[in-house]
């Protein structure tokens, strides 16, 4: 069975024990999150889509910390004028692991 949830205007494809990184949620680690935002149920060949989500669902997932993402330099530049600025920028992340999934 796996799922497709959105968190931060991302969306992820989940099943039981699966960890990822969403955007820093910020819950305590330890703590339990649930995503109520499914767009897609499957299992074992059934298929439920949401319009635009599955009404009653949910996936249960356990906090187990925060952590940077890679570093990004973005770049600013006016041409012409020598001015060229790199600023280095990492992304807080939240690390979850995958407890259950609920069907509505």
């Amino acid at each position: 069975m796996f799922a497709i949830i959105e968190s931060g205007a991302k969306q992820y494809r989940v099943s039981v024990g699966d960890r990822i990184l969403v955007e820093r949620l910020g819950a305590a680690p330890g703590g339990k999150v649930e995503f109520d935002r499914v767009l897609l149920l499957a299992d074992e060949g059934k298929v439920a889509v949401g319009r635009p989500r599955i009404e009653g669902a949910t996936v249960r997932a356990v906090v187990e910390g925060e952590r940077k993402g890679k570093k990004l330099h973005p770049l600013k530049k006016k041409r012409r004028k020598g001015y060229r600025r790199r600023i280095g920028h990492r992304q807080i992340a939240t690390a979850v692991r995958i407890e259950a999934i609920i069907a509505g």
